[in-house]
């Protein structure tokens, strides 16, 4: 059981994932969340992150904090990537260890997964096989992270899991076009061509990989669940279960944003991994369920777009 009036605290509150899960806690009636932002707390510091939870003691930790990007940034900085990654996990959950934290949820990527992984993707995949290498640095740190967490159950007996979260999309998302992911890169492109009136968007790849998406508040949800009813060693998968190609994808949004333009696919750039859809039985056997289906939550991700101003906008 989870104490609602503990301290609970989220690393990372800021980003999608993060401030996701401050919703849903909130919502929930959690009522002693703890944030710092970049500027009060470098996680990267060893010393500072160590002081921190010797002072506030947080009773309960969401390790939601990372250095993501999509495609073209984890092929450029991959050493950026393994080590900003590495070294946060690290002092965070030994930190986590040493003040005696009662829970801690480590989040993972899709990516931790092999490349040509059997479809859809079981727990049981994990370091099976050669990784995709577009991201292999950041899924080399995300793996550590999952299995730092099985480590110090196993050898001490804490209370720490491991999720993996399905590609994510919603509010605070990251729409800069040289570091986002595929969704919210879409909803920019189709917006800001219909904007200025042209009659085209470029994307890469031919559009034939399939990809699960999941609304970010409904894996906030999953998270909480996951918090309040899972102890395992094993990371649990967190996702629909569903799978959609980059094709149809990106038609569902172009008509959603109301561009009316064509769609011309760049095949020289490369496609990435061809499928990831997570195998979600063990989650669905746990007790819960997506909420929010595909379409609306790329209309809700639209209007959270539309309404924010450019200079709040990470562009």
């Amino acid at each position: 059981m989870i104490d609602k009036n503990g301290k609970v605290f989220v690393a990372g509150h800021r980003g999608l994932v993060g401030s996701a899960i401050v919703r849903g806690l909130e919502e929930k009636g959690y009522t002693n969340i703890i944030t710092r932002a970049h500027k009060e707390l470098d996680l990267t510091d060893q010393a500072a992150v160590f002081s921190f939870f010797e002072k506030e003691k947080p009773e309960y930790v969401v390790l939601a904090a990372a250095h993501v990007g999509g495609i073209n940034a984890n092929q450029t900085y991959p050493a950026d990537f393994i080590y900003i990654n590495s070294i946060i996990q690290c002092n965070v959950i030994k930190a986590s260890h040493d003040n005696k934290v009662k829970k801690l949820l480590f989040l993972g990527s899709s990516c931790i997964y092999p490349k040509m992984a059997p479809q859809p993707i079981k727990e049981s995949y994990l370091l099976t096989g050669p990784l995709e290498e577009t991201n292999e640095g950041y899924a080399i740190a995300k793996i550590s992270g999952m299995e730092m967490c099985k480590f110090f159950k196993r050898q001490y007996g804490d209370d720490f899991i491991s999720c993996m979260p399905t590609n994510l999309y919603g509010p605070n998302d990251n729409f800069d076009l040289e570091n986002s992911h595929v969704l919210p890169a879409m909803i920019r492109k189709f917006h800001e061509a219909k904007v200025s009136g042209k009659d085209e968007v470029e994307l890469w790849g031919d559009g034939s990989p399939l990809r699960e998406f999941l609304y970010v508040d409904d894996m906030a949800d999953a998270c909480i669940y996951l918090l309040e009813n899972y102890s395992g060693e094993e990371h649990v998968n967190i996702g629909t279960g569903k799978e959609i190609t980059i094709k149809a994808l990106a038609e569902m949004v172009r008509d959603i944003v109301g561009f009316k333009g064509e769609i011309r696919w760049n095949t020289d750039m490369p496609n990435g991994t061809p499928r990831k859809l997570c195998d979600v039985t063990k989650l669905h056997d746990i007790g819960w369920k997506e909420k929010v289906d595909l379409p609306e939550g790329i209309r809700l991700e639209y209007e959270w777009f539309l309404a924010q101003d450019e200079k709040d906008l990470k562009l």
